[in-house]
């Protein structure tokens, strides 16, 4: 009976993990996560993606335990790491899902050199994605750089293969290799500033469960009505739980289509944009860091220390950009449709380079995941992959009116202008004077005045553009 090591890593599930499913099917088992940040390529996760990791992998070794096994941690390098636990415990392979990071590509290829030179058996295994990156051509051969057109190719081939079940039962070795704490790995704040995101988020399987099961059925069926409203209970946040494998894309794929056929051309829509993002970043490993339209290789963005600053603690002055700001450092999350307004702000408002704020959306978003914020920030800035054109700026105060029209959400996020009437909430210096007092709000005291003028911003952003030859 073989043993092998199965390398766990953005599939901290026991459902539907293909590498960990074969291995349970071939004989005993040994799972194993690596701790390696050295090896993320400048990508190490950010403090609150660690702290998911932490409470996911703990979970995943309770789960594990329930079924006769156990999480075995480990530090990096993996290569190494691997080569280590299947000498530890006499294992003939060492099994993964793959991944699409260009630092994981690396990753698995030195993997696969060490297995080679300790004589073990290595099997990669599709887990993190419905179409492989390579498997989605144009019809010269090339890789897409626009939506529809790759995600209408998708459709024409053979739908994402069924989802597996459960292992069952985990055989384990007589002998264990050496296991880490999970202390050990650092990963929790040393200063508690992470209470929110535990009030927010129950990470791991179990988790991961209920959060998809609350939203199938009427939250998938009202989808594409409530999706882009902030003050509703409209999108599946589901996101940090597919960044961490704790739910597999192919599983949310088939039981959203079983619910609702309908979902396919919304919800399902959604996971096929996640796919383009990894398909974009596997043909075009760079990007993380260059935009992928060589015309904004020297793009004149701006340096503005005391803007960005304002955009990042939400005190811009446009309550819906603060109150998505605000969201985001207190809970970890973002609302999808203020995702897309913060950063329509922060690059054409401030002109501030879309990489500033990439890093940031890293080291504060629970569900931060390298191929989707490149992917986003890119769009936003118009300067990738299916990017919105350079005219596209929002206006924070109309996307407000039309997004949160009550103020629900801007009222829970900036509750300092609780008491301002709807007319004036989204636009607040441009309330009467007599308004602004009897809801104890004092423009740039209480609440800050606009950091920008938003009309004249956006004049500036169409000629920077219009010069820089992104007009055309």
């Amino acid at each position: 009976m073989e043993t092998t090591v199965v390398w766990l890593s953005r599939d901290l599930r026991l459902r539907d993990n293909a590498a960990l499913s074969a291995a349970a099917r071939a004989g005993r088992v040994v799972p194993v996560f690596v701790w390696s940040p050295e090896e993320e390529g400048g990508w190490s996760p950010g403090a609150a993606s660690r702290w998911w990791l932490h409470r996911s992998l703990a979970s995943l070794d309770a789960d594990l335990r329930r079924r006769g096994s156990r999480l075995i941690l480990k530090k990096g390098p993996a290569a190494k790491a691997l080569a280590e636990a299947a000498r530890e415990c006499g294992a003939g392979a060492v099994s993964w899902n793959r991944r699409y990071e260009p630092a994981a590509t690396e990753q698995e290829k030195a993997v696969r050199a060490a297995a080679a030179a300790a004589g073990l058996r290595a099997d990669a295994f599709q887990g993190n994605v419905l179409f492989e990156p390579e498997a989605v051509r144009t019809l010269s051969g090339g890789s897409y750089r626009v939506f529809t057109p790759y995600w209408n190719r998708c459709g024409a081939e053979e739908g994402p293969a069924a989802p597996e079940g459960d292992p069952g039962p985990l055989r384990s070795p007589s002998k264990l290799p050496r296991s880490l704490e999970l202390s050990a790995l650092g990963l929790l704040p040393k200063v508690r500033w992470d209470r929110g995101l535990a009030a927010a988020f129950v990470p791991g399987e179990d988790g991961a469960r209920r959060e998809l099961e609350g939203f199938l059925g009427e939250r998938l069926r009202a989808y594409a009505a409530t999706r882009n409203l902030p003050g509703t209970d409209g999108n599946s946040r589901l996101s940090p739980r597919l960044h961490f494998g704790e739910l597999s894309v192919r599983r949310i794929w088939r039981e959203a289509l079983g619910g609702d056929p309908a979902a396919k051309g919304g919800f399902l829509g959604e996971l096929g944009w996640r796919d383009f993002g990894r398909h974009v970043l596997h043909h075009h490993p760079g990007t993380p860091e260059a935009p992928l339209d060589p015309r904004f290789t020297r793009f004149a963005w701006r340096r503005d220390p005391s803007g960005l600053e304002a955009w990042k603690r939400g005190r811009t002055g446009y309550p819906l950009v603060d109150a998505g700001m605000r969201e985001l450092w207190s809970t970890g999350f973002m609302h999808n449709r203020v995702r897309m307004v913060v950063a329509s702000f922060l690059t054409k408002d401030l002109l501030v380079d879309w990489r500033e704020g990439a890093r940031w959306f890293w080291d504060t978003l629970v569900d931060a995941d390298l191929a989707s914020n490149t992917l986003n920030w890119q769009w936003a800035a118009g300067c990738g992959a299916d990017a919105a054109p350079f005219f596209r700026i929002f206006n924070p105060s109309e996307q407000g009116r039309r997004f949160d029209p009550d103020g629900a959400y801007t009222r829970r996020w900036v509750p300092e202008l609780a008491a301002v009437p709807e007319r004036w909430l989204h636009k607040p210096w441009e309330a009467p004077a007599e308004a602004l007092a009897k809801a104890g709000v004092v423009l740039g005291k209480s609440y800050p005045a606009p950091v920008v003028d938003h009309k004249k911003a956006r004049e500036r952003a169409l000629e920077v553009f219009g010069a820089s030859g992104r007009a055309r």
